[in-house]
């Protein structure tokens, strides 16, 4: 029998874009904001692959645009490129706001962790007021003071829910992430399960009722 040799790890789907697409997907240094979509072109461009799934280059997509690197290239780029390195749309400012939002949410989770690591540290300054009834429950009040701040404002006026007749791949749409309402593109419909694209570029999967007109 034939054996084919099917990519399992994401690092290596990583390194399969970095190698078919070098002028898009950079490790380190030239990395640019991925043109809206770009996981249809990739798609099409893969279509009869027995290396990689469209399943496995959605994770790839969403590890690689997640990335601190990217989410910076994102607030200082003016524009998004394609896979062959061309120049395309504008990064709105929208686009970068969101971004930088990530990129400071990701960067407190790590503050979060590192403190978490030290919990002597912690408990012994709790006690100098009163005596903790359990390091970890004071670790919990910590955080969600914390998570109330990095919660973001809640959107003014009236947001209202997709019709069931207007989900559908390539529409443009508000999709609910926790309190935040983030624009985003269809990208796939498969019966209750959705896939849509963040302005970022990440891959998300998620449900019709979490749409929202734009």
């Amino acid at each position: 029998m034939e054996t084919t040799n099917k990519l399992k790890d994401i690092k290596e789907v990583l390194e399969f874009l970095y190698q078919e697409f070098p002028q898009c997907f950079k490790q380190k240094d030239g990395i640019k904001p991925l043109k809206v979509g770009i996981f249809k072109d990739i798609a099409e461009r893969i279509e009869g692959s027995e290396k990689v799934s469209k399943t496995q280059v959605r994770q790839a997509l969403r590890k690689y645009t997640s990335n601190w690197r990217y989410l910076e290239a994102v607030t200082k780029s003016d524009f998004r490129i394609d896979l062959d390195g061309n120049q395309g749309e504008k990064v709105e400012q929208e686009h970068i706001d969101h971004a930088q939002k990530a990129l400071e949410e990701s960067r407190a989770k790590l503050a979060k962790r590192k403190k978490q690591q030290r919990p002597r540290q912690d408990s012994e300054a709790k006690s100098f007021k009163k005596k903790p009834a359990h390091t970890a429950k004071s670790g919990d009040k910590r955080n969600t003071s914390s998570n109330k701040a990095a919660t973001p404002a809640k959107r003014s006026g009236k947001v209202e829910p997709l019709p069931a007749s207007e989900v559908k791949v390539n529409n443009k749409v508000k999709v609910k992430l926790g309190q935040a309402l983030v624009n985003a593109v269809i990208t796939e419909v498969n019966k209750e399960e959705i896939h849509v694209e963040l302005v970022t570029g990440m891959q998300v999967k998620t449900k019709a009722d979490s749409l929202y007109i734009i």
